[in-house]
């Protein structure tokens, strides 16, 4: 049996969900950064996962041609969120009326988001060393015999 293909599955899996903890993370640390009048504020990103075309995994599984084509992609895109206006008459950066604007970052969806992308990368590689594990049982039983 070829492992390849349970690798490849693995390792995009393991791609994909450390791509939406680094993705929240640069979330999180712009989430209380200011816009000045006439400067871009910064965009909230999202991760967006895109499905294979709907092959089966028994045909997934079938060569390692069709793993390469079939894996998930992703893409990173900005999120249509508004920006946040907070009161705070006494800062630099206010305007006119004393609102302070920061971007529209949630923060708990965000903290969700990394627990859940953690989880999954978690699962991912649990996956992983299973294969790995029995590759080495199924190469451990050939040897004896």
């Amino acid at each position: 049996m070829d492992y390849h293909p349970t690798f490849a599955i693995s390792a995009a899996g393991m791609s994909l969900e450390r791509t939406r903890v680094e993705v929240a993370a640069l979330n999180l640390a712009n989430a209380h950064t200011t816009q000045a009048a006439g400067q871009a504020a910064f965009t909230p990103m999202r991760v967006v996962a895109q499905a294979s075309t709907g092959e089966t995994f028994a045909a997934l599984m079938d060569s390692d041609a069709a793993v390469a084509t079939q894996l998930p992609a992703f893409r990173i895109e900005p999120e249509q969120v508004s920006p946040r206006k907070v009161q705070e008459p006494g800062h630099p950066l206010a305007d006119a009326q004393g609102f302070v604007t920061y971007p529209g970052v949630d923060t708990a969806t965000e903290m969700v988001t990394m627990m859940s992308a953690t989880r999954a990368y978690e699962a991912n590689v649990a996956a992983m060393n299973m294969a790995r594990t029995m590759a080495l049982k199924a190469l451990d039983i050939g040897g004896q015999s």
